[in-house]
């Protein structure tokens, strides 16, 4: 796929993003959760051989298909792994008419004014030019609204679309992640600000650019409309954020024009222990439900 078929796939493409970017700190969850206890691993080699065999099993699976997944967002050490012998962009967008984004965040610095910004990332410059060698199409990059803190948010958005002009430079399409944790008791109010603070970034941009957005599922019901038909978006996608597969689909079927960028929900049920046939059954169910919710506004 060139870009511009990769871009018409995110804009216009009736389906969800796989997100299966979880990093060092969120691995083990990951595992435990796929069946794979820490006692069976030795080490962050075993450990990361485990849930690349994970990712590749379920990128390879029968039930991942383009017509319900038009992106997956990689892990470093995912990208620069072979999925079937092959890179694993390439591989994606080969084999599978999948888009592949990278997670490009160092992971959080401690908080301050209810948030947490990303960690430095000296070397962004030379990853952004790798991944975009392996044919990589766009980035993912997180940071967490943890109370309705203007001065906080602001800054949270602020580290978001410069490291998005970086990427933007890079020839690649940013997905700006700024998360916000949904047990927070001013969920909406801080959902309130974080629009406020987006839009008028959005309005700063340049005509000739465009980003994407990762958010939280929005306490009320379309409240992020306004983002998924600002021009400069490329397209909106949600993350599931602690809340279960089902909740998480209801809630995002309730969105009009917003898509899933779902990690955890996604493996739910799946396992390491399961024959393919049972494992091909459980994530066939899955991206059909995930699938239904992103397409249902």
């Amino acid at each position: 796929m060139s870009i511009q078929e990769m871009t018409a796939k995110i804009r216009d493409g009736q389906g969800f993003i796989a997100a299966l970017d979880q990093s060092g700190g969120s691995t083990p969850k990951a595992l435990a959760q796929y069946g794979i206890e820490p006692n069976e691993y030795n080490g962050d080699s075993e450990m990361f051989d485990m849930i690349h065999a994970m990712r590749s099993r379920i990128m390879q699976s029968s039930s991942f298909t383009s017509d319900k997944v038009i992106g997956a967002i990689l892990f470093e050490m995912t990208m620069d792994r072979d999925v079937a012998g092959k890179p694993t962009p390439k591989y994606l967008f080969e084999d599978k008419g999948i888009v592949p984004f990278l997670k490009i965040d160092k992971g959080l610095e401690a908080e301050e004014n209810g948030v947490q910004l990303m960690k430095p990332n000296p070397d962004l410059d030379d990853l952004l030019a790798r991944a975009a060698n392996l044919g990589v199409f766009g980035t993912k990059e997180r940071s967490v609204v943890n109370a309705a803190n203007r001065e906080g948010i602001k800054a949270v958005v602020a580290q978001q679309f410069e490291i998005g002009e970086q990427v933007i430079k890079a020839g690649l399409m940013p997905m700006l992640e700024p998360e916000v944790t949904i047990t927070i008791k001013d969920k909406a109010e801080a959902e309130a600000i974080l629009r406020e603070e987006i839009l008028t970034q959005l309005d700063a941009l340049a005509p000739n650019k465009q980003v994407m957005l990762k958010v939280s599922l929005p306490t009320e019901p379309n409240f992020y409309k306004p983002l998924v038909d600002h021009p400069r978006v490329l397209k909106v996608v949600s993350l599931s954020g602690g809340y279960s597969r089902e909740e998480a689909n209801a809630k995002l079927a309730l969105n009009t024009g917003m898509i899933a960028s779902f990690s955890r929900a996604l493996i739910e049920g799946l396992s390491a222990k399961q024959a393919d046939t049972d494992f091909d059954a459980i994530l066939n169910a899955t991206t059909s439900e995930i699938h239904a919710a992103s397409v249902a506004g």
